[in-house]
């Protein structure tokens, strides 16, 4: 279970089902207590809302237990309470946990929304921005997570071609190992004109490899190199012309990936 700061406020949170619920008990904190949820539950708008939304996303949902509320709304004999309505209805959308630790009332984010919003508008709106920066921060997480895991992929499909087109079967464990070693840094050279070695030795602070510090460009362009070259490795290719041709497709790509113009061309020789 995490927790975000709204306006000074610590509130809980959990993902079931990739949707956030979000804790009503720590929302009212600040604002009196538990029987502030009750409070905004008998409101015949509240009802109305809740019970909309679980007709439009809960296929289990009572809609008979939902009508008989509803026409008890106004009724001043009229209470209800979150395991109320969740044991009448087989409510989804409000959930009642128990225990002493990360116990208490959550709602579904679009609920959770809506009774901030009877708590005070100000609040409101803070809650909002707060998950809205969450979730574009999982996106931006989501998608780096995306193109290291197929930088990955395809470096494996790499080192397979490698292994069926390049290591004779006689070879040590090391001099595999160096084999591989090498076709890493064929890559390193193309893309980022230095090997793995000349990286750690240039950077000694620093944890990690090369490939932990490239951008997401650098990645994408860094992918398609590893397809390539397991191709080129395929077709008998030197490694050194295998070198120049992919360092040629870097440049090209990186260029249109980032409009770089400060990519050099690796030249034999040269750095």
């Amino acid at each position: 279970m995490d927790k975000v700061n709204v306006l000074g406020m610590e509130i809980a949170y959990y993902k079931k089902n990739e949707e956030n619920y979000i804790s009503l008990t720590d929302m009212v904190k600040n604002f009196g207590d538990d029987t502030m949820i009750y409070s905004w539950m008998r409101n015949r708008n509240t009802l109305e809302f809740i019970g909309i939304w679980e007709e439009l996303h809960n296929p289990n949902f009572n809609g008979n237990g939902f009508v008989t509320f509803k026409s008890q709304a106004g009724l001043n004999s009229f209470n209800l309470t979150p395991r109320k309505w969740i044991e009448a209805t087989n409510a989804i959308g409000i959930i009642s946990k128990s225990g002493r630790y990360g116990g208490g009332t959550f709602a579904h984010r679009d609920i959770a929304f809506e009774f901030a919003s009877w708590l005070s508008p100000q609040f409101k709106l803070y809650l909002i921005k707060e998950f809205q920066r969450l979730k574009e921060k999982e996106r931006k997480q989501l998608g780096w997570d995306i193109r290291r895991n197929l930088a990955k992929i395809n470096y494996r499909i790499q080192t397979d071609a490698i292994k069926e087109n390049l290591i004779p079967p006689e070879l040590t464990t090391r001099q595999i190992d160096m084999i591989y070693a090498s076709e890493a840094d064929v890559l390193n050279m193309a893309l980022f004109g230095m090997t793995a070695k000349e990286w750690r030795d240039s950077h000694p602070g620093e944890k990690g490899n090369i490939r932990d510090y490239a951008n997401i460009s650098q990645l994408v362009c860094l992918s398609n190199l590893e397809n390539l070259n397991a191709l080129f490795i395929q077709e008998k290719a030197p490694q050194a012309e295998r070198l120049r041709k992919l360092n040629r497709i870097a440049i090209q790509q990186m260029k249109l990936l980032t409009d770089d113009s400060t990519i050099k061309q690796f030249a034999p020789g040269k750095k």
